[in-house]
């Protein structure tokens, strides 16, 4: 079995207890719900197989990948808090597990040997961002990225009404923003943002032949 899922009710009263003791660490009170999970799954790439998750929580999105057909060991997930990180360990005793910070997630991803067959297709992620100062928003989101291929995604979902990620942090790292879907069946309701980097548009090449003066 690639992983084991408990009962909907003990999940979010664990979840809850995390939140309890650490509501500024912890991004909400309750799991993602399957809604939300599956939102952020449509806006993965085409033909993605290789994903880094940041927050793993107790599962929520984590078993929807699986259930998605992610191979467990082409899905890595870092949790930073303990009991979530081992009721992780339990439900999903095969993916690529680390209890990390999200600021470490390249390093992480090139030591453990994640990334030697080819970059992550997208990174999904249910950090607080809205709430982190811009600097560390800006080491975790830039980490983020020099883990995907050029074209990969970052699919963060937030509880504000505006992108979590602030324009300074776009800007600076040269990262488009889009809003992509909405659902009121999460406990807060959730916006799902995607993340990329920006094209550069191509200049039309001049047709030869006598210029003007």
């Amino acid at each position: 079995m690639p992983f084991i899922a408990p009962t909907d009710r003990a999940t979010r009263w664990s979840f809850f207890l995390q939140w309890l003791k650490n509501p500024m660490g912890v991004a909400a009170v309750s799991p993602s719900s399957p809604q939300l999970a599956r939102q952020m799954i449509a806006a993965l790439p085409s033909g993605t197989t290789r994903i880094i998750e940041l927050g793993g929580g107790t599962g929520a999105i984590t078993e929807q990948l699986l259930l998605h057909g992610i191979p467990p060991q082409q899905l890595m997930v870092l949790e930073l808090n303990e009991a979530m990180h081992q009721t992780l360990r339990q439900r999903f005793p095969d993916i690529r597990l680390h209890l990390a910070n999200a600021t470490d997630v390249h390093r992480l991803a090139t030591e453990s040997g994640f990334l030697h067959e080819a970059q992550a297709d997208a990174i999904v992620s249910g950090l607080g961002l809205l709430s982190m100062p811009k600097p560390l928003q800006r080491d975790i989101v830039s980490e983020a990225f020099a883990c995907l291929r050029p074209d990969g995604r970052f699919v963060q979902f937030t509880y504000g009404p505006a992108s979590p990620v602030a324009r300074e942090v776009l800007d600076e790292l040269k990262l488009t923003a889009r809003r992509v879907s909405f659902t009121w069946w999460n406990v807060p309701p959730a916006t799902v943002y995607v993340y990329e980097r920006q094209r550069s548009t191509a200049v039309p090449a001049q047709p030869m032949g006598r210029r003007s003066a």
